[in-house]
């Protein structure tokens, strides 16, 4: 079963997706429908010797939307635009998922369309992966829903419990609810009510979790809005991105420095693999009756492999299917 990758999708298209999605194929035997404009995929795949060995077709889309471009109404003027038209391959069965680096707002609204939603989920949400002291969580509603009811943040934790269990091999998810204080009383009128209904749900509920402890590993999956989640992400990944600024511009600014920076290499380069996004590839939309990754705009080829390797994974592991059993 080949994988859909929307190869305009994303800062660095097609390039980087391109360049991305060989190596999984080349390296982890994926198969590869390759969507979008021929003439721009068969220039980057000229680049790439062996690539006639590998099983991947291309898909000729002339439309792309672009990142800034309003999701809606940039579907309706482009009834085949690269997104689109990869996520009617999984919807007709003949991709076993999507994976788009691109608008995300287009990609969420594509994967929707197509798919629909699965049976009893009110609403889908982004599930992505973070970094903590003790491994990774899951943390959910990163981006798909700005606004949401307490009922939405109770099947978040449903969906999210079963995605930690298949992605990160956690056996009995602990589930929090991120909010401004640790008290049940604390927070807004959607807080509260979720901390009311979360108490009586079929999750191993440990009460909220305030941002500052996000990381340090007190639970697997953290639920919260849409809106809150991605900025909670976002003001994540802009502080590693300073820290790592300052920790070279404080290690090179002597000879001495210099020197131990050149022997902390190791460890520096173990601390960007767990908190570097590319190490996990892309956030799926959970709660869609398809497989859908989303992937991070300036995705590079690295995150690309890894999320059309994760993508490949989720469809041989039937994620999908899981989900609608613990969400029915």
């Amino acid at each position: 079963m080949r994988i859909a990758v929307d190869a305009m999708g994303g800062d660095l298209a097609p390039q980087t997706i391109v360049d991305g999605a060989l190596v999984a194929a080349r390296h982890l035997g994926i198969g590869l429908w390759l969507v979008g404009r021929r003439d721009d995929i068969e220039r980057e795949l000229a680049r790439h010797r062996g690539r006639v060995s590998l099983d991947l077709e291309i898909v000729d889309c002339p439309d792309v939307i672009e990142m800034a471009e309003r999701p809606a109404a940039a579907l309706r003027r482009k009834p085949t635009a690269s997104v689109k038209v990869a996520a009617d391959l999984v919807a007709r069965g003949e991709a076993g998922g999507l994976f788009s680096a691109g608008n995300t707002g287009a990609t969420l609204m594509a994967a929707h369309a197509a798919f629909g939603l699965l049976p009893g989920v009110q609403r889908p949400a982004l599930a992505t992966t973070i970094p903590t002291r003790s491994g990774s969580a899951v943390l959910l509603d990163s981006g798909a829903n700005a606004e949401c009811r307490a009922s939405h943040l109770v099947q978040f934790a449903h969906m999210g419990a079963v995605y930690a269990t298949v992605a990160l091999g956690i056996e009995a998810p602990r589930v929090g609810l991120l909010s401004m204080g640790e008290e049940e009383s604390k927070g807004t009128d959607l807080t509260r009510e979720a901390h009311r209904l979360l108490k009586a749900a079929s999750v191993d509920f440990r009460g909220n979790v305030e941002a500052r402890d996000v990381f340090l590993g007190g639970v697997d999956v953290i639920v919260c809005d849409g809106f809150t989640g991605n900025v909670a992400l976002k003001t994540c990944e802009g502080l590693v991105e300073m820290v790592e600024d300052l920790l070279r511009a404080e290690l090179s600014q002597t000879f001495g420095q210099r020197v131990g920076f050149l022997l902390s290499q190791r460890a520096f380069r173990r601390f960007r693999r767990r908190v570097d996004y590319s190490e996990y590839g892309g956030a799926p939309l959970l709660g869609v009756a398809g497989l859908c990754i989303v992937g991070h705009g300036r995705s590079s080829a690295k995150a690309v492999r890894n999320a059309v390797a994760l993508t490949a994974r989720f469809s041989e592991e039937s994620l999908v299917d899981r989900i609608q059993r613990a969400t029915t």
